[in-house]
């Protein structure tokens, strides 16, 4: 049972991992970014981290170091280009880091044997993340966002105040015209009755005349 055991083999022999680590450290520091399986990956950050922190120049502060540290390293790596690359680029870059020299990104499932993939980099190497731009910018972001919506609130209350002003001119306009179409209709009302009192007394005036002529036979 492999109980306690935190090392992952990788199904391989204690050589050939070894050699196989080696090589991905060596590609990792000459490409600074490079895409394996995750569980590969996490190997060798666990490889490379220690190695990187040899290089630094806080730990080859005399000769005598330096070179104990170079070979220390090389025995690891075994290829003198990826040794001369590390003790000069890549610990000029990482000297202000404490740790955590590398990052892992997921990938997804590689097409075939859907393997979990993942891309190791050097943390300093990537010009994408700018955390500080980042979050200096974020902050006047946020400042503005927070100003800007009470301006429209109040335009718009205002139009609001202008759009209500109208409305009531409109109402009252309307409300004059019923009140002067009501004297028209009166008016109407009274020439009608004027019209249809005369026809009312016209028939009493034939009566009267064909009375008088009774009374003159």
């Amino acid at each position: 049972m492999r109980h306690g055991k935190k090392i992952n083999h990788l199904s391989r022999t204690a050589s050939h991992r070894s050699a196989m680590l080696a090589n991905m450290a060596c590609s990792l520091i000459e490409h600074k970014r490079i895409q394996t399986t995750t569980a590969k990956a996490k190997a060798l950050k666990r490889f490379v981290e220690p190695i990187i922190t040899k290089a630094k120049a806080e730990n080859n502060d005399n000769v005598e170091r330096n070179t104990h540290n170079r070979r220390i390293v090389f025995s690891y790596l075994r290829n003198k280009e990826a040794v001369t690359q590390l003790f000069a680029e890549v610990a000029e870059k990482v000297a202000d880091r404490p740790g955590g020299y590398t990052r892992i990104i997921k990938l997804g499932n590689r097409l075939g044997d859907n393997a979990d993939m993942a891309l190791i980099e050097l943390v300093d190497f990537n010009e994408t993340y700018d955390t500080g731009a980042k979050k200096k910018s974020t902050r006047r972001r946020k400042k503005a966002a927070d100003t800007a919506p009470a301006q429209p609130a109040a335009a718009k209350e205002e139009t609001a105040v202008e759009e209500v002003a109208p409305v009531a001119e409109a109402a009252e306009e309307v409300a004059t015209p019923e009140a002067e179409v009501a004297p028209e209709a009166e008016v109407a009302v009274e020439e009608t009755a004027a019209t249809e009192e005369p026809k009312a007394e016209e028939p009493s005036e034939e009566a009267d005349d064909d009375t008088k002529k009774d009374a003159a036979e």
